[in-house]
């Protein structure tokens, strides 16, 4: 979905200093060993195999095709993340490495029990824990980085689904690094017949939230949500995406006693998709007969028509879910039809017919005029994201409140907060496609610690998702009801 790039080389003269060397990855070569004066690090044992060591453009992080060869025992591999691996064993010979030259890392291996080798070591040095959630296209895990022994959420999707995506949700990614509100990506790779990306664990989502609040969230909250996540579809737009798959499943919060345990993260680029070329800026073409992207309870009105989406679409996404926040649903919820493909129309018949004045009755008129200005933005327009901040702000002081940071989930349990009941249970990171409301109020949304227990291997096959998964339907739509 997002165009690959090209290698760069290039050299510098005078006196200029020579940058850092690019990361390293072991490679299968034809050629001659290379010799330990041009490498910048340990010698490897030269054996029957050639292995030459290359350095990996960071524009080039994946190539493709790529396959590790089955190495000699005992020969180590550099440590490296970000590329495609298929490690042969569950105790891998990097951690092994990483161990014996840092005391701190061996320690902590052997409190984790790699040596046992049903610990279900994926990616060189994460091992899976309990299944914590699902969605139409893969399943995902609680994981142990077994290195510092922090926690990660672990992805898989089968590598023969019709439209693989966490390839293209790896790179977005790593083109989002850094920005506030996107976790950190550590690994994407391949396992068996599994594709798995590796990213922080992170906690509930704002449905499972909304859940927890009794399925309303009062103006103050709203606002307060509204801001930030405006704010991280402004990031993602400024880095020339868009997002296509807005609602609240795939914006979650921080885990629990942390900085970040109220800063709403972005989650699931498998639908983003470039709108402009990154050096020229050029917009995308118009387009119309699209097949719909997204999910179609929030998605625009011009999605529903077919019209290809711009920055505009995900903006008229996050007004139906605040809205959706607001009034504990949506008009066009719980429509009927004899197929998705007559639901979908009648859906977007629905949203268009619901007069705006009607859908935001009985809230501050802010929420109003906050639809009716993204409606009527033109594809290519960039839109005016401190106008839209400025709007909630004037909501929120126009009910006399002050945007303090306390959320409406922060005062359950007495004060304590969502979290409370169930300190000693595993943190959730969800991905609920079908979700019932006991789905959501289940263990998966508990307290601080990802689960030290690597789940039986059996258990674990049992869990991931099937080789020749495809998508719930040919038009990219993400399974909601109603």
């Amino acid at each position: 979905m997002l165009p690959g790039s090209g290698s760069r080389s290039g050299s510098r003269s005078g006196s200029q200093p020579h940058p850092p060397p690019a990361p390293y990855c072991p490679v299968l070569s034809t050629a001659p060993p290379v010799p330990p004066s041009t490498h910048p690090t340990a010698t490897l044992p030269v054996t029957a195999h050639t292995v030459a060591v290359v350095p990996i453009d960071t524009l080039n992080y994946l190539p493709s095709p790529f396959i590790l060869p089955t190495l000699p025992p005992g020969l180590p591999t550099a440590d490296t993340t970000h590329h495609v691996h298929q490690p042969t064993h569950p105790e891998s010979a990097a951690v092994a490495f990483q161990a014996a030259r840092n005391p701190a890392v061996a320690a902590a291996a052997e409190a984790a029990g790699m040596a046992s080798s049903s610990s279900n070591v994926v990616g060189v040095h994460y091992r899976v824990g309990k299944k914590i959630g699902e969605g139409s296209f893969g399943v995902i895990f609680e994981g142990t980085n077994l290195l510092n022994n922090t926690q990660v959420a672990i992805k898989f999707e089968p590598r023969k689904s019709d439209a693989p995506q966490l390839r293209d949700e790896y790179r977005t990614y790593k083109i989002l690094v850094g920005c506030p509100g996107i976790p950190n990506v550590y690994y994407f790779g391949q396992e068996g017949l599994h594709n798995i990306l590796v990213i922080d664990l992170l906690g509930p989502s704002l449905e499972d939230l909304f859940d927890h609040c009794g399925r309303r969230f009062s103006t103050k909250t709203v606002v307060m949500v509204a801001k930030q996540m405006l704010s991280r579809v402004q990031t993602i737009h400024e880095k020339n995406l868009i997002y296509r798959d807005i609602k609240p499943d795939n914006f979650l919060i921080g885990r629990p006693n942390t900085k970040a345990q109220n800063v709403i993260h972005v989650v699931d680029f498998g639908m983003a998709k470039q709108y402009r070329d990154p050096k020229t800026k050029q917009h995308i073409p118009y387009r119309e007969r699209k097949s719909l992207s997204g999910t179609a309870r929030y998605m625009s009105i011009n999605t529903h028509l077919g019209r290809e989406q711009s920055r505009r679409d995900d903006l008229e996404a996050l007004g139906h879910v605040f809205m959706y926040f607001l009034r504990g649903g949506l008009p066009w919820q719980g429509l009927k039809a004899a197929t998705n493909k007559q639901k979908y129309e009648k859906i977007g018949e629905k949203k268009q017919t619901t007069a705006l004045k009607d859908l935001c009755e009985g809230f501050p008129d802010e929420f109003t005029k906050y639809l009716s200005y993204v409606r009527n933005l033109g594809f290519e327009d960039t839109p005016d994201y401190d106008y839209l901040r400025d709007l909630f702000t004037k909501a929120l002081q126009n009910t006399g409140e002050v945007e303090d940071g306390e959320y409406d989930w922060m005062k359950l349990n007495n004060g304590k907060g969502w979290e409370a009941p169930r300190q000693s249970q595993s943190q959730g990171h969800r991905e609920p496609v079908n979700a019932s409301a006991a789905d959501l109020k289940g263990p998966a949304l508990g307290g601080q610690r990802a689960s030290r227990t690597p789940v039986p291997l059996d258990r674990l096959n049992a869990d991931l998702p099937q080789p020749g998964a495809v998508r719930q339907s040919q038009s990219h739509l993400t399974s909601q009801p109603g």
